[in-house]
This record gives structure tokens, C-alpha cells and sequence, in this order.
């Protein structure tokens, strides 16, 4: 058995949020002018309409208006500006 299914078992079986394992890819929405982004893989297209972040299984593409970056590190990232729509990918890595 994977470390990573016998964890989600693990959570599973006591009820816990899925956020609990280690480097699990996290996407807050804060209202519609920021979106808090853990655990990614790098920007992948940034523009002011739209901008793209690759995660472990896929990309999150995030569209709106004004988007820029807010604060960026290697774990943590934070979109602001109108935000519009949230889209997630698994198996597409742009």
C-alpha cells in the first residue's frame, strides 16, 4: 500500500480534512479579489485576465480582471484582483 492511500485511510477513517497531508495542494478563495495558493509547482502563464499555476496533479487557472501577484514564495502564493472563475485541471500540466 502507497504511504500516501494508507494516509488518506488514515483521514478517512477519522474524519479529518484532507489539508492534513503533507505538500497537499491547497486554494482558498477569499472573497472575489484574492485567492491563497499552498503547495504549487510555479506560474505558468500571468497576465491581468488570466493567470495559470501548476500543482502536482494539473494547473489551476485562475481568470478575472487586474490579477496580479500578490505575495509569491515556493510554497505560497496569493492572486488578487477581480476574480471571475476558478478552474482546475488534473492531468493537464501547462
Amino acid at each position: 500500500m502507497q504511504k500516501n492511500s494508507w494516509m488518506r485511510g488514515l483521514l478517512d477513517s477519522a474524519d479529518l480534512l484532507e489539508e492534513a497531508l503533507p505538500r497537499q495542494p491547497l486554494v482558498e478563495l477569499l472573497g472575489d479579489k484574492r485567492v491563497l495558493i499552498e503547495n504549487h509547482c510555479g506560474v505558468t502563464e500571468y497576465g491581468t485576465e488570466r493567470i495559470c499555476v501548476r500543482m502536482r496533479f494539473g494547473y489551476v487557472s485562475i481568470s478575472g480582471c487586474g490579477l496580479h501577484l500578490g505575495q509569491m514564495s515556493r510554497q505560497r502564493l496569493v492572486i488578487m484582483g477581480s476574480i471571475h472563475a476558478i478552474e482546475v485541471q488534473r492531468g493537464v500540466v501547462k
